[in-house]
């Protein structure tokens, strides 16, 4: 198998790394700290997942949670795996504050014009390598 990001990830996503079964990206929207996991798989839903697959995507959904939790001032932590617009495989993990841009509507289909500059980026990745085991960028 191998693996190809969907286009529209490829458009909206900055990709970081990867992860001991996931790709990293980050939503190229600043205004929140909003990550997306996207499992190397051709499975497009989660309960597709062989066990020892979704053990590993919820491990690293929780690791991508804790960490914008533990490095973000944020009221509530959004996880979903929705899939409507990208078929493929993936789950978005948002941080979100009672007085972001959206509040307290969801994120989906509600951009933002606050991008991620290159070296804004470049600290990120920096600090997910700091705080995440099993990370490579």
């Amino acid at each position: 198998m191998s693996f190809v990001l969907d286009e529209q990830l490829q458009r909206d996503c900055r990709v970081l790394g990867r992860m001991e079964f996931c790709h990293l990206l980050l939503m190229n929207n600043a205004a929140l700290p909003w990550f997306v996991l996207v499992p190397e798989t051709m499975e497009t839903e989660v309960f597709d997942l062989a066990s020892s697959e979704r053990a590993m995507l919820w491990d690293e959904v929780d690791r991508i949670a804790e960490y914008v939790r533990s490095q973000y001032t944020i009221d509530k932590l959004n996880v979903a795996a929705i899939g409507n617009v990208v078929s493929q495989l993936h789950v978005h993990i948002v941080g979100r504050r009672k007085d972001d841009y959206c509040w307290p509507d969801v994120v989906w289909g509600r951009p933002s014009d606050e991008r991620y500059t290159d070296d804004a980026v470049e600290k990120l990745v920096g600090s997910i390598v700091e705080n995440i085991e099993v990370f490579v960028p």
